[in-house]
């Protein structure tokens, strides 16, 4: 769990150039010390350290960029590509030259590491000494290592260069790009603080990359993995979800639906600042009893966020157009939010964080999630789906948002209901809603299994979708059974929605 502090309201701590990632860090950066960031190429390392840059002389500091395996051009091409300028930025590039690629240039006597690191050192430390920067980075270890040869002689050269720059009040970001045979123990023992970018590949969708706090010395910071991207202004980084960092008691109270009945077997509707699971087979009437919620809460003036995985936003305008409700004025007021999610492109975190930027920033008091298998689908090979679920319900709850979530269950008719993700116990009320087979034809059912937040009705009620919404009929009790999707018919006349 994050402090309270914020990178330059305390004097010993000085903010990294990201909002999110100084939030991640518990406040930013503890000045003048020695700091690793550690990735695979391509994984982000010179846009951070680049913002580290940009933040400094925001600061009016002196700044210093080495970079030892990059043309001092491919730096500011970099920093142009996400719209940014490196005026003011101290750009100290040592890379070999084209001479020293000739045989006369070749050492014949002497070793590399015994003539280049030193020279190479030496150069850096005298414009150190005559730039005097509050701030250095170091791009890439690599080379270092390369030139050091051995792995105590490399040790010693970084100690060396961490009590140096101690001595000189000036905080430093050195660049590992992992190109090592191992992790590079030896510095990491040294550093005050690793922070490690990954990016992986999935099997479909476009790559994935998070970052994780390795170690923060004397810092209390936000663990654990927070997914990012790398778009044009820097690193776009979404802290993982904690919702104990966060108290309050949000307003409760009934949301109700327009519909009297579907409002009735739910006690009232649904609570204020609880989930609902809407569970059944496809075509069963789930995203369409989500969507009455919306609407109606759209149309009293409040806020509602609809986020759609399995269903384009053109299909279910039309679908809804098709049942009678009018829900293009809702948009275009922006009461009323459709999003299509792509689970392709869209990684897990990203969109926890849109999500509650909808209940929280926005003040939507309804958000809808159609449905929760793509919402599995989102991130297939995440194990923690469900802890991550419930932080995210958590979280809605304390905006005092109500958030409905769909989930479809294999099969049509009669047996055993199975699902991709079990969330009824996560969920406050858990709605099923079911086909049943009644003299040649198909009917649908509805029942409330729970309700935590007060009472509800335990009857089992026709359901039907209809020209205007959806349509609850009084209880089945002509019929036994109905939840096994086979019931055995005892009454005298067949049942009618209203």
């Amino acid at each position: 769990m994050s402090t309270q502090r914020q990178g330059g309201s305390d004097p010993n701590m000085i903010s990294v150039g990201n909002p999110a990632l100084d939030e991640v860090l518990g406040g930013g950066l503890s000045a003048n010390r020695f700091y690793m960031v550690q990735g695979v190429p391509g994984s982000g390392k010179t846009t951070l350290a680049l913002q580290f840059m940009l933040e400094g002389l925001k600061q009016g500091e002196s700044v210093l960029y080495v970079t030892l395996s990059e043309t001092e051009e491919e730096i500011r091409a970099i920093a142009r590509s996400h719209g940014w300028s490196l005026d003011g930025v101290h750009v100290l590039e040592i890379v070999p030259s084209e001479s020293s690629l000739s045989a006369e240039e070749q050492y014949t006597v002497f070793q590399p590491d015994e003539v280049e690191l030193d020279e190479t050192i030496k150069f850096i430390l005298t414009e150190v000494e005559r730039r005097r920067p509050a701030r250095a980075v170091f791009d890439s270890l690599s080379e270092l290592r390369l030139l050091a040869g051995t792995p105590l002689r490399y040790r010693r050269q970084m100690l060396g260069l961490k009590q140096y720059f101690s001595g000189r009040r000036c905080t430093v970001l050195v660049l590992d790009d992992l190109t090592g045979s191992d992790d590079d123990p030896q510095l990491q023992s040294i550093a005050h603080g690793i922070i490690e970018l990954r990016q992986e590949t999935p099997l479909y969708g476009a790559e994935q990359r998070r970052l994780r706090v390795v170690k923060y010395r004397g810092m209390q910071f936000v663990g654990g993995q927070h997914d990012f991207r790398i778009e044009r202004g820097g690193l776009r980084i979404f802290p993982r979800l904690v919702a104990a960092g966060h108290r309050g008691t949000a307003r409760g109270g009934p949301l109700s639906s327009g519909v009297t009945a579907l409002d009735a077997l739910l006690g009232g509707g649904v609570e204020r600042g609880t989930s609902t699971l809407l569970s059944g087979a496809p075509g069963t009437g789930k995203s369409t009893i989500a969507l009455q919620y919306a609407v109606a809460a759209a149309q009293r003036g409040e806020r509602a966020a609809v986020f759609l995985f399995d269903e384009s936003i053109a299909t279910l305008r039309k679908r809804l157009q098709g049942l009678g409700i009018e829900v293009e004025p809702l948009l275009r007021s922006g009461r009323l939010t459709l999003q299509q999610i792509d689970p392709g492109e869209l990684s897990l975190g990203e969109f926890a964080h849109i999500v509650i930027r909808a209940g929280s920033v926005e003040q939507a008091s309804v958000v809808v999630i159609d449905s929760l298998n793509g919402y599995l689908n989102a991130m297939p090979s995440d194990r923690m789906l469900q802890v991550q679920l419930h932080e995210l319900l958590t979280r809605l709850g304390q905006c005092g948002t109500a958030t409905l979530l769909v989930s479809v269950h294999r099969g049509l008719i009669g047996g055993s209901i199975d699902t991709v993700v079990d969330a009824s116990y996560l969920a406050d009320t858990v709605v099923l809603l079911r086909y049943f087979e009644n003299h040649g034809r198909v009917c649908g059912a509805i029942s409330v299994l729970k309700k935590r937040s007060g009472e509800h009705e335990r009857t089992i009620r026709a359901f039907e979708i209809r020209q205007g919404g959806v349509s609850v009929g009084p209880p089945l009790e002509q019929f036994q059974g109905v939840l096994t999707g086979v019931p055995t018919y005892v009454g005298d006349t067949l049942p009618t929605t209203r």
